[in-house]
């Protein structure tokens, strides 16, 4: 599906497959933006299916998404920017097809938010075929990508956060009761395996991390028996299963005897019963590569622009969509072809710092992909962001 038209819905509920503006004679940097917007399920032609107060919730993380890349068009275009941006709906045309129309051809950027495994490896095989960076803003995985210097992951990898939470608690936490409690699966045996490897290359006192497997129904009592009551107990929670990490830390907030901090996963950011009364009296820490602290300026700027364009407030999936369009098209237009070395670079920084670096492959030793590397670790309790670090 493609138009070069806008489609106005709701309040400025707007969204094109191709936008074209500030297009020079020579010069200019096309762009091509791809992103979950649901067109096809949402419309039947120009007319919305589902009634004007019917939004799908399956719409609005790709929808926010592409609100916040628009912002940063119109910033851009403010600018004069030199710039032709493509959008397209990932659910609404196939990534292949792009391709093979050969519509990508010229292209110097790509940004993308993928949604799953699947998407990533055409753009990515172009990107490498083309030199020129995929920056993939949202998807934590690497899509099984190996030997592409040129496919950019923003939003850090799970292998990143736990390599990162080992160091964070070893500077931090290093003497308290170290335990991580896990279920059975394959990624628990993965956090773990990432757990064992830090305890063995680390250049300073390996951690003392006790491991204690539970079952989906583990009771407090269980829990309880592998803490220690007359010292600060280091809880891990070695699942990114949100169940299983609640209920955790609900059975350390029903045992106000133990001091206990909990150390989550970077799913834990979006576990809104985290600051419910039931997890009160514990400490949360997760980490996250991205921060947008309500306190900050330029977040509130954006805040009131977004309330101004779209009569709502922005999720993060608005923040990124920003920052990566703005931030990204900015270095291109630094750098031109040079751009993939200076993609950490502060002098166009927004909301957060970026710390993008090679991960080498353990038998070549070649660049698999590049990865973000820069986390923030955010403190919570009882509901309330205590610090970020």
């Amino acid at each position: 599906m493609r138009t070069v038209h806008r489609i106005f819905l709701l309040v400025c509920f707007a969204f094109s497959t191709v936008i074209l503006f500030a297009q020079t004679e020579a010069g200019h940097f096309k762009i091509a933006v791809f992103a979950p917007i649901y067109l096809d399920s949402a419309f039947d032609g120009n007319s919305y299916k589902s009634g004007i107060n019917n939004l799908p919730r399956s719409v609005l993380p790709g929808l926010d998404f592409y609100n916040g890349v628009m912002m940063a068009i119109d910033s851009l275009q403010q600018e004069a920017a030199p710039i032709e941006v493509f959008v397209y709906d990932t659910k609404s045309t196939s990534i292949n097809s792009i391709i093979q129309k050969n519509e990508l051809n010229d292209v110097s950027l790509i940004i993308a938010s993928f949604t799953n495994q699947t998407e990533i490896k055409p753009l990515a095989d172009l990107a490498l075929l083309k030199k020129i960076p995929l920056i993939s803003s949202t998807f934590p995985n690497n899509g099984g990508i190996s030997n592409n210097p040129y496919f950019v992951i923003i939003n850090s990898t799970l292998r990143t956060h736990c390599e990162e939470l080992y160091k964070h608690i070893q500077k931090y936490y290093a003497t308290g009761n170290i335990v991580m409690f896990r279920k059975k699966g394959a990624v628990e045996d993965m956090i773990q395996s990432v757990f064992n490897e830090s305890a063995k290359t680390t250049a300073s006192i390996p951690l003392k991390i006790k491991t204690v497997e539970l079952s989906d129904t583990f009771n407090t009592r269980t829990v309880l028996l592998a803490l220690d009551s007359t010292k600060k107990n280091i809880v891990i929670c070695g699942s990114i299963n949100e169940a299983f990490g609640l209920r955790l830390v609900r059975a350390l907030s029903a045992s106000p005897d133990y001091i206990t901090v909990a150390i989550g996963m970077p799913t834990w950011d979006a576990v809104k019963d985290l600051d419910k009364p039931d997890c009160k009296g514990v400490e949360i820490v997760y980490s996250s590569p991205y921060n947008f602290p309500r306190t900050d300026k330029l977040v509130n700027l954006f805040i009131n622009n977004y309330k101004t364009k779209y009569a709502g407030r922005p999720s993060d999936m608005a923040f990124k969509g920003f920052e990566s369009m703005f931030h990204f098209t900015k270095i291109l237009m630094a750098h031109n072809q040079n751009s993939i070395n200076f993609l950490s670079e502060k002098n166009n920084k927004l909301f957060n710092d970026f710390d993008i670096r090679a991960v080498k492959s353990r038998s070549t030793n070649n660049t698999d992909y590049l990865e973000n590397r820069k986390l923030y670790f955010i403190k919570k309790a009882d509901g309330s962001i205590k610090s970020v670090n």
